[in-house]
């Protein structure tokens, strides 16, 4: 574990492994613990960059919601590369995280050599759901201000998106659970005010000149997010779509190894190309 000052913030960064350089980015109320399963798998072969986002895990939770801004976030990840040496990485993310490396992918092209989104999205398209978005997360916002962080992850377990989590075993579901109290509720909150899905530029029209290999991963029980795949797929110059069977929004926790399988074989299929430089 790293804390690392960037750009007058610090970020808790963890490097694993060897190899060609993946940059992993968690989803919203998520840390670095969420590719436990993946740096086990991929160490031997690659070099995992692992960043608790701003707001989540052992990184700062600024109190100004425009800290969290799209455009901010991703010059502190290149900030967290440049640190590193490394001129290019793979960028991988999950939902939040996924819009995260699918926007730095778009502002930094030179600097990603493959991208690969689980669960991922462009954005909302029209100007009034996202007006709505970012009303309701406002509104999500302040409920984890006024009644802190149990009462809000009671809340967020309930959402529809994460129905298919009733699978797991009760081990991990404790396990993700603890891992979601231990987020600050004030980063939660300013999280979802500065870098929500409403506040996101839209990118649908970016996808065609995005040159790079991307892979598109999406669980079969996520019937919303295996739409927004296919059609990221249909727009993308070099889009690779992969639907995980018996998975939901969360694939790579409700199906873990097959998971890693689909992430490796891609990355390996390209390891001629290289990752990283």
């Amino acid at each position: 574990m790293t804390r690392l000052i960037v750009n007058g913030v610090g970020l808790n960064v963890e490097v694993h492994g060897n190899g060609p350089a993946v940059l992993a980015l968690h989803g919203f109320t998520g840390s670095t613990s969420t590719w436990a399963g993946l740096v086990q798998a991929a160490q031997d072969k690659y070099t995992l960059i692992l960043v608790d986002l701003l707001g989540h895990g052992e990184s700062d939770s600024p109190d100004d919601p425009e800290r969290y801004l799209m455009e901010r976030c991703i010059a502190d990840l290149m900030g967290v590369l440049d640190y590193l040496k490394l001129q290019r990485a793979c960028f991988l993310g999950y939902s939040m995280g996924a819009r995260i490396a699918l926007s730095a992918a778009a502002a930094a092209t030179e600097r990603c050599a493959t991208l690969i989104l689980e669960g991922g999205s462009p954005g909302l398209a029209n100007h009034e759901e996202r007006a709505q978005r970012i009303k309701s997360d406002s509104e999500l916002a302040s409920f984890v201000g006024e009644h802190g962080i149990e009462l809000f992850v009671d809340r967020w377990e309930q959402v529809p998106l994460f129905a298919s989590q009733a699978q797991l075993s009760p081990p991990v579901r404790r396990l993700l659970r603890s891992q979601r109290l231990q987020n600050n509720p004030k980063g939660l909150a300013n999280s979802l005010r500065g870098i929500g899905t409403g506040m996101q530029p839209p990118l649908h029209h970016e996808l065609p000149s995005l040159a790079m290999p991307v892979l598109c991963i999406a669980g079969e029980l996520d019937s919303r997010y295996t739409a927004i795949a296919e059609e990221m797929c249909r727009a993308l110059p070099d889009g690779h779509l992969a639907i995980i069977p018996r998975a939901g929004h969360n694939t790579h926790l409700e199906q873990p190894e097959f998971f890693n399988q689909v992430v490796l074989g891609f990355l390996d299929s390209l390891s001629p190309r290289g990752n990283s430089s």
